[in-house]
């Protein structure tokens, strides 16, 4: 059974991977994770005072927030899928979750900013494709009334 690891942030183009995810799940038996990452914003130095059940709190629910409506999207299809959320840099938290679980492969929205953009910027699926052994599949969201466009590439 193949086993696909998904990042979303709740945003539509995340859903989009979501739904590219499903439509691979209809032609075969595949396990579905979610992930949601949540970069570390309190630096070390404000933590002090602060009870750490507020900042996991915090983080938790931000994770929770950010997984919602992709797993409204699993739970409405009848499709089984775990969730989890950590906190670290985002596209290493990523890659290190999808070895963790024995992960065949990870299936990820692109954060639109175009080819240039991208390069100048830097972006979380970038980093993805570059640390990671195995095979990641991007997903664009052109507009709602176009079909999505994926681009596997990656390490085999």
């Amino acid at each position: 059974m193949k086993r696909v690891l998904v990042p979303v942030d709740g945003s539509e183009r995340a859903e989009a991977a979501v739904r590219e995810v499903m439509r691979q799940a209809q032609a075969g038996a595949m396990e579905i994770d979610l992930i949601n990452v949540q970069p570390r914003i309190f630096p070390e130095e404000t933590l002090i005072g602060l009870p750490p059940e507020k900042i996991d709190t915090y983080y938790y629910e931000q994770g929770t927030k950010a997984l919602a409506s992709s797993e409204k999207l699993l739970r409405d299809a009848g499709v089984p899928f775990t969730s989890h959320r950590a906190v670290g840099p985002i596209a290493e938290t990523i890659v290190a979750k999808a070895g963790e679980l024995g992960c065949d492969g990870i299936v990820m929205s692109t954060r639109g900013h175009g080819k240039i953009a991208g390069m100048l910027l830097g972006s979380v699926s970038t980093k993805v494709l570059h640390l990671s052994p195995v095979p990641v599949t991007l997903v664009t969201a052109e507009r709602r009334d176009r079909n999505c466009v994926t681009e596997e590439t990656g390490k085999a």
